[in-house]
């Protein structure tokens, strides 16, 4: 499995640099080719990066990891959500998540 800190500080980094980064970058940058069953490893180590973040009164920061199709989270990332009801894809969609990495951004440029 990959370890949370590592995790959380590559997700950082990004959010510093107000960029995303993609599922398959995100591997490699941690040392690891894209295979699905490490991208679910990765997947469930984001929500851990996540639970800390809200510990922590810090924005979420697996909004960060997308896909590079279209830019958006994969579906792991919207069944957390709780307070979307709309498509995963489309306009409504990039919306929503560009608002939650715009948070993320601001947070950790200021930090």
């Amino acid at each position: 499995m990959f370890d949370v800190e590592l995790v959380e500080h590559l997700l950082i980094e990004c959010a510093k640099l107000e960029v995303d980064i993609s599922y398959s970058a995100a591997l490699v940058a941690l040392g690891s080719p894209f295979t699905r069953p490490k991208m679910r490893q990765l997947c469930r180590v984001l929500g851990e990066v996540d639970a800390r973040a809200s510990e922590n009164g810090e924005p979420e920061l697996a909004v960060l990891v997308v896909r590079t199709s279209d830019r958006l989270p994969g579906d792991g990332w919207w069944a957390s959500r709780t307070s979307y009801r709309g498509e995963r894809t489309g306009e409504q969609a990039e919306k929503y998540v560009r608002r939650h990495q715009r948070k993320a951004y601001k947070y950790w440029r200021t930090v």
